[in-house]
This record gives structure tokens, sequence and C-alpha cells, in this order.
């Protein structure tokens, strides 16, 4: 348990940066809880009433605070619309990491986060193993997003609808790469994250596939730790400094234009949260992942901006899909454009807008995990939308997306299939 007095420290600068709420309600209004739960406590401005008297609460029930703090998307809706310009997400992210250095995390999220996440070889390993085990317990439930579900782990998981684990990974498949440049042109470090590495093998490839297309050279390392951000959501800063030191080291010598990485919230938190923890190590640290976040890039952004890809016109029978967006991405990056310009490059397909496309989807990472049935009640309000387009394909730009976008469909029996814009593109090289 952290020190009582530096908690409160930190408390008092969490009050001066609430100031600025005015309660005035718009965060209400797009919260995804909210609409599904009609309750006060469970808005932003009903958790920055909260924080704002967290020095009381924390002593008198520091659990009933976690679970209040705890139940929240963490998707961004109310920062981007908050007309006061308060940095709603950098204060639920402290105020989480202020509660549980109070409580300490439960074992099986420091095994999670400060070992299995920790260790790339070990979470490698890890994930060998379970994909044989998973073909035991997991069976295929016969949808066309070709998932599974388990009945025998039901008291655990409920009732999802997840993709098979892949028999290879994508470390395993390709292993490290560092090609020098190409007549001069361009080199990125991909960043494929864990779930690209380890579950959408397939998008990552086609990842691959187009930087090789567009004569890219890429560096990638079987060895990159997670991002960070399920640790940072879950008030684990320690977790994080552990993955970013080495990352860091990994990348503080590869000469790169840019880093890409077809995940919206590995993007984000490279981006926003890597430079602000990176203060925790050390100078040198800082203006390195300050540099880092400068040359982060979505891969649809890298595709469409950088290398110049754009829409064509589609053919007369070309197949409908639509899109919808991450709120890391369209919220936290400012990207929408280009993802759908990416989709519109091949002329296989016809792009039709859905209904609320940047509304929350329900996964909220973590979120879905220990508030399943709030994340389908949520998703189900998305799924809607999807099948209201009218569209065969619905495409996102975040692996933890597609994972929602899957299971809300599966569970609907619906014959939508998701997948990742750049796997649309890469159909027509």
């Amino acid at each position: 348990m952290a020190d009582v007095k530096a908690l409160v420290s930190r408390l008092m600068t969490l009050e001066d940066r609430i100031i600025a709420c005015m309660r005035c309600g718009n965060c209400q209004a797009v919260c995804p809880m909210f609409g599904a739960t009609h309750m006060e406590a469970d808005v932003a401005r009903g958790k920055l009433a909260l924080v704002d008297d967290l020095a009381h609460e924390l002593i008198r029930d520091p659990e009933a605070v976690a679970d209040k703090l705890g139940r929240c998307l963490l998707c961004g809706s109310c920062q981007a619309n908050c007309p006061s310009g308060v940095k709603i997400m950098d204060i639920f992210m402290e105020a989480r990491e202020i509660v549980y250095s109070y409580l300490g995390l439960s074992p099986i999220k420091k095994a999670i986060f400060r070992v299995v996440l920790a260790k790339p070889k070990l979470f490698n390993v890890g994930m060998r193993i379970g994909s044989p085990v998973s073909h035991i317990l997991f069976k295929k439930d016969n949808t066309a997003q070709q998932t599974v579900n388990s009945p025998l782990l039901r008291p655990l998981i409920g009732d999802r609808h997840i993709r098979s684990l892949p028999n290879v990974p994508l470390h395993a498949k390709v292993g490290n790469l560092n090609e020098p440049r190409k007549f001069g042109g361009l080199k990125i470090a991909f960043y494929p994250g864990c779930m690209g590495d380890k579950y959408y093998v397939g998008m990552a490839e086609a990842c691959l596939k187009v930087f090789k297309h567009h004569n890219v050279a890429v560096y990638m390392s079987s060895d990159f730790a997670c991002c960070g951000i399920p640790a940072v959501s879950s008030g684990d800063g320690k977790a994080m400094v552990m993955y970013l030191r080495k990352n860091l080291e990994l990348l503080g010598d590869v000469d790169f234009d840019y880093i890409v990485t077809p995940c919206g919230s590995c993007a984000g938190t490279m981006k926003e949260y890597w430079p602000k923890y990176a203060h925790r190590i050390d100078d040198t640290a800082y203006y390195l992942a300050k540099n880092i976040a400068k040359k982060t890039m979505d891969v649809t952004q890298f595709i469409v901006d950088v290398l110049g890809v754009h829409a064509m016109q589609p053919r007369d029978n070309a197949v409908d899909v639509t899109y919808h967006d991450s709120c890391h991405l369209r919220k936290g990056l400012g990207v929408h454009t280009q993802p759908r310009e990416l989709l519109q490059a091949n002329p296989g397909y016809h792009y039709v807008e859905m209904k609320e496309a940047d509304r929350c989807c329900g996964c909220g990472g973590s979120f879905t995990l220990f508030h399943y049935d709030l994340s389908k009640q949520i998703g189900q309000r998305k799924r809607d939308n999807i099948v209201n387009s009218n569209a065969r394909i619905v495409a996102a730009a975040c692996p933890a997306c597609m994972m929602q976008l899957e299971d809300v469909l599966a569970s609907n029996h619906d014959s939508v299939t998701v997948k990742h814009p750049v796997e649309i593109y890469a159909e027509s090289l």
C-alpha cells in the first residue's frame, strides 16, 4: 500500500484540474454508459464529482470508489465534447492509479500486467501452449464471423463469441525484420500490437503486404512488449513503465521515418502516454519517447497521407462495406477520413456510412471483461446500426473493436463479417 501522504498530494493536483468542469451535462448525451444505465454516477460529470471528493471517499470506502471509476469505457466521448476542455481521460487514468496504489492490485492483474505482458517471450510461450488447448475448450458456432464459444467456460467468460487463436502467431511466421531502405525510400518501425501479433495475424500480414507493395522497408521485433494501455487503464503505472523501458530499448537505436501500428489504441497510447510515463524513467527516455510519439501513425493514416493511396470508383458489382470509428482513433487522434478513404481504394467495395459511426461499440478494453452485460448492451446498439446500413462487411481500425463487433454480430446470428480497412485494401494488390 502506497504512502497515504503521497497519495493525498497527488489528489490535490487532480482537484486543480477538475475545477474547470462546469457540470453542464454535455457529457451525458454522448456517454455510452449513461445511455445504457441512465445513472448519473456513470457519466463523466458524476465521476468527476466523485474524484473531487476522492481523499475522503478513499479512506471511507476504497472498494466502492474503485468500482465506480471502473464503470467507464474510457472512450473519450466526454472529453471530445467538453466545452471547458477538461482532460477527463487523464484525470480518470490518474484517479485509478491513485485508488489502486491505495488498495493494491489483485494477484491476477499483477500476474498479467507485471509478468505475462512485461515479458514478451513468456507471453509468446503461453500463447503457443494456449492455441491447441483452445481448440479443445472452444467449439465453432457456425456463424458468418467464424467465431467460437465455450459452454464449458461459460461461468467464467459468459456466452462470448470470439475468433479461434491462430495456430502460428505473426512473430513465429515472420521473425525479426530490419530491412534496408529500398532505393533511398521510406523505412518504418511496424508495431503490430499484442492483438496483431497473436490474434489477428491475417490483419498484420495484410499490413506487411501493403508495405512490400509500396517499397516501404520494415523494422519489426518479436520482442516488442505491450503498448501499456491495459495497465494504464487499470491503474498500474509501474507495469506501464516496465513495458516502456523494453520498447524504448528496442526502438532507441533504429533508424525509421515513422512507427506504424494497425491498432488505434496502441497509436493513442504511444502518442499520448509514452512521453508522460517516460518522465518516470529519466530525461533520456522522455526525449526518446517524445520523438517516437511524433513519428507514430495509425496504419490507415500512413497509407493515405504518406503513401498517397486514395479512393477509386467502385465497380458495378461492388460489395457494400461500412465503417465503425474506433474511439481512441477518432476521438483521441482525430483520424476518421483516412480509414474511409482506404476502404474506397479497393474498387471491389462500395462504401456506405452507418448511423452513429463514431459511437462506442462497448468494448473498452478490460471493461468488457468485468462488465460484460453492460458491454454487450452497448454493443447491441452498434450492431443494430451496422445491420441497418445493409452492408455485408463492417470495418474497424482497432482489433479490440473488431473482437467486440464479432461477438455482438455472432450473438445475433447476423451475416455481416468484420475486417480491418487494411485487409480490404490489401485484397486489391
